[in-house]
């Protein structure tokens, strides 16, 4: 995902295709609960796991990296196939589904960051452009679902991603190396919506307390 002049490191490469097959996964799951037709279910997990770099490279004005390479886009269909047969095993268990979404959180929290980095970008729109790579696909998952986004529902959703980006960008901006940067920044958003899924914590609206514990179904 990031120019081709500047190749990515394994481990960036390596949480590149976890955020692919993740979130592909993911959107599959929610299309499946929806009861969409095989190609529906496709359609989806790729719309999940591409959508939000697709917005990100629009953005910074270079050209959308599966057009020239198609690999993440084979990947992610592959990724949505399999759990379309899948789906009576896994379509009743939303846990599976939230998990898979924080893990691709991360995922392309950090890789956006390292993308917009490498194409010049200071760390406020690097870590801008890494939270929408992470939030940008989830959001076209939803609408197209007809769900609402979780970035409008008080989740610690975004702040997530925003966190994962940030750190990477400015831990790569003082001499970190990229891989441990990228490792780093994977972990402290996971560990933000882990926490956030974990006890069930969310933002409050106006009028509220700013942080909110919701109570269990």
């Amino acid at each position: 995902m990031a120019p081709p002049v500047e190749p990515l490191s394994p481990v960036i490469v390596a949480i590149m295709y976890l955020g692919d097959v993740v979130f592909a996964a993911s959107g599959a799951l929610v299309a499946a609960r929806h009861r969409m037709d095989a190609l529906g279910i496709v359609l989806i997990g790729v719309i999940t796991g591409i959508g939000g770099g697709t917005l990100r490279d629009i953005l910074l004005g270079q050209p959308v990296w599966w057009v020239k390479n198609p690999d993440e886009l084979v990947l992610c269909s592959a990724a949505a196939f399999v759990m379309y047969f899948l789906q009576r095993f896994t379509v009743e268990r939303q846990g599976l589904v939230v998990w898979a979404d924080a893990l691709g959180l991360a995922a392309f929290a950090v890789v956006g960051a390292h993308v917009a980095v490498m194409a010049g970008s200071p760390v406020v729109v690097a870590a801008f452009l890494g939270m929408v790579t992470a939030c940008g696909g989830g959001v076209i998952r939803d609408l197209l679902t007809q769900t609402r986004p979780m970035i409008l529902c008080g989740e610690i959703y975004a702040t997530a991603a925003l966190v994962g980006a940030t750190a990477y960008a400015v831990l790569l901006r003082y001499a970190f190396a990229a891989e441990l940067a990228g490792v780093l920044a994977f972990a402290f958003a996971f560990a933000v919506r882990g926490l956030a899924i974990v006890f069930r914590l969310q933002f409050g609206t106006s009028g509220e307390p700013f942080i909110l514990v919701r109570r269990r179904s």
